[in-house]
């Protein structure tokens, strides 16, 4: 079972090793999510062209594709590159950014789930439903109100996709479709500031770079980032959103065990 301490333990091992997330990336975030990482401890690259992305998908410690912006030439080159990690044993983590919004956006995340070997899969709930088939509103690429069961959905969507599937939202739940966890951390200020959900998806790929077993990875993430948000905000958040944007990063590169094991609010279901 994941713990408080084992999450913390994961934290501590992507500060030990720093490794090299390689992120193909929408270009609203690029930034955001370069600074994240770097404040978490791990090391970021962005490499997008297609004559480069398989060498460099393969010496990383995880692979982060994002399809916030798309683009046909972007598509074909998170496909070379996430056929590379697989053969290199490379762990990549899918955010599948407004799959559900238009038939492109839906065809392309289907296509690469279905393509790439995923380890982890990480969106909200509109997202991963339509991924996989199922209704769910979407507006943008947000989620919309939508109705359902949450728990449910993310277990569904690990035993199809063969992976494990990480939706967030006010309670973020993570799964690999037999043990499922449900994170109450996080706070409303991350749906304010643009790249939250984005950085997310990268520092997850940070910790499955450490970490063998990609649940645990997972939920170590999720938690670290979740109690991340809550004491920026309680730092920050009456300032506005930009001094809540600055002090996450700033509790990014501070958090650890002990505020890891004060705040960090994991249950097992089932």
């Amino acid at each position: 079972m994941v713990n408080n301490q084992e999450a913390a333990s994961v934290l501590q091992k992507v500060r030990q090793a720093n490794p090299l997330v390689h992120n193909i990336t929408n270009v609203v975030v690029t930034n955001f999510t370069a600074n994240g990482l770097l404040a978490l401890g791990a090391s970021p690259v962005m490499a997008y062209a297609k004559e480069e992305v398989a060498d460099m998908a393969k010496i990383a410690g995880a692979l982060v594709l994002n399809i916030g912006t798309l683009h046909p030439e972007e598509v074909e080159a998170m496909l070379i590159a996430g056929k590379a990690a697989n053969e290199a044993g490379v762990p990549v983590v899918f955010d599948p950014v407004g799959a559900g919004a238009t038939p492109y956006r839906t065809e392309t995340a289907r296509n690469i789930a279905a393509a790439v070997k995923l380890s982890v899969i990480r969106g909200n709930a509109a997202e991963i439903a339509n991924v996989i088939g199922e209704t769910w509103k979407i507006k943008g690429v947000d989620a919309g109100e939508g109705s359902g069961d949450v728990v449910a959905l993310a277990e569904k969507a690990a035993a199809q996709l063969q992976t494990v599937v990480a939706i967030t939202g006010k309670d973020d739940v993570v799964t690999d479709g037999k043990t499922t966890y449900v994170i109450h951390n996080g706070h409303p200020l991350l749906t304010k500031v643009t790249g939250t959900g984005c950085l997310l998806t990268s520092v997850i790929g940070a910790f499955a770079a450490v970490e063998q077993d990609v649940l645990k990875a997972a939920a170590a993430a999720l938690i670290s980032y979740g109690v991340a948000a809550e004491i920026a905000a309680g730092e920050a958040g009456e300032q506005g959103l930009g001094s809540f944007q600055i002090a996450f990063l700033n509790a990014l590169s501070r958090i650890g065990a002990e505020e890891i094991g004060r705040y960090g609010r994991i249950e097992q279901k089932g």
